[in-house]
């Protein structure tokens, strides 16, 4: 009996046990089914002040000078050169005779013409009397007046081909090439002669996106070259290319002064420096804490450890530094480190 007793002291004694094991069990589920209250999380950033503050734009770019005009002499008629009044490295002025074609068979078109012209205008007399006395018929003047007048038109083709016999130069320059010799036949179009123009020298370079927006067309700009050690040539920007290339570059041409006594030849390397000192204090930040592109460019601004993205307009970029045009003003806290994590609105903590 008392065995009895003791078994089913320890029945129960389990029961109880399991009993309660299932009731923390289910407090247990219970409390992981109510919502979960939010947990704030502060995500550690890295950030830093804009700043105003008066900034020397330094921007140094390699070039090199082309001509400031380039022309192809050309014959303008066909026949044999017979005579050349230039040599390698001559200055002429436009205008200037360099070559003369042989024309004494132009001549004797001329010649042909000129007769063919002198009796259609007698026959174009004869025919308009007779057609006043009725021995001949209208179309038959009308026809001998438009013969008359073809020849006349011929014989004025006959003097122009002559007049081009006689090559001018079409601008002043030095004579760069000089492909044909005296006694060679050229045709019409034939290349005589290459004249480089360097009464002024064209600098020609590249600048890249960043580079571009930092300058604008009739900026003064200082070329320099290791031709001519501490010499520098005044020059002004007259072209910037409104489209980049493949490379998104663009295309800046410069027009500088040539100087007889150090003249800057084409093909020449040269140094074009922009730099220029700003008027007025600048609105900079750096670099890194640009989230977009700088054409659509953005910065996460701090306020009271939550922050907000703002759109911002972009100058000029300087040692990392880049300048605000509008978007935020000087002691704005922008965040420079971190931005992957954050969205309009996240709660920050600034780590140091």
């Amino acid at each position: 009996m008392k065995r009895k007793y003791i078994f089913g002291l320890i029945i129960l004694v389990i029961i109880v046990l399991i009993v309660f094991r299932l009731a923390s069990n289910k407090s247990t589920l219970n409390k992981k089914e109510q919502p979960s209250k939010d947990t704030v999380v502060q995500i550690p950033v890295k950030a830093v002040a804009a700043k105003e503050q008066q900034e020397v734009i330094s921007l140094v770019k390699t070039g090199a000078v082309a001509p400031f005009k380039e022309a192809k002499v050309l014959s303008t008629a066909s026949g044999t050169i017979r005579q050349l009044r230039f040599n390698l490295g001559d200055h002429v002025s436009q205008g200037q005779i360099l070559a003369v074609m042989d024309t004494r068979l132009m001549q004797l078109d001329l010649q042909k013409s000129e007769t063919n012209a002198d009796k259609l205008r007698r026959d174009l007399q004869t025919y308009t009397e007779l057609l006043q006395g009725q021995a001949a018929t209208q179309e038959k003047v009308n026809e001998v007046r438009q013969n008359y007048l073809d020849a006349v038109n011929q014989v004025a083709q006959n003097k122009k081909q002559i007049s081009d016999a006689a090559v001018k130069a079409p601008t002043s320059g030095v004579i760069a090439e000089k492909p044909v010799e005296d006694g060679v036949f050229a045709n019409t179009g034939t290349q005589i002669a290459t004249i480089v123009n360097l009464s002024q020298a064209k600098v020609q370079l590249n600048l890249t996106e960043t580079e571009v927006y930092q300058v604008k067309t009739g900026q003064e700009v200082k070329i320099t070259s290791d031709v001519y050690p501490g010499q520098v040539f005044n020059g002004k920007i007259t072209f910037i290319s409104p489209q980049a290339d493949d490379t998104h570059n663009y295309s800046v041409e410069i027009i500088a002064d040539n100087k007889e006594s150090s003249l800057l030849r084409s093909g020449t390397f040269v140094y074009a420096d922009f730099s220029r000192k700003t008027s007025q204090n600048i609105l900079l930040i750096p670099r890194d804490a640009l989230t977009q592109s700088i054409k659509d460019a953005s910065v996460f601004v701090v306020e009271n450890n939550v922050v907000y993205q703002k759109p911002v307009k972009t100058g000029i970029e300087v040692n990392g530094m880049i300048q605000i045009i509008s978007g935020i003003k000087a002691g704005d806290m922008v965040v420079t480190s971190g931005q992957i994590n954050l969205k309009d609105g996240s709660k920050v903590i600034i780590s140091k």
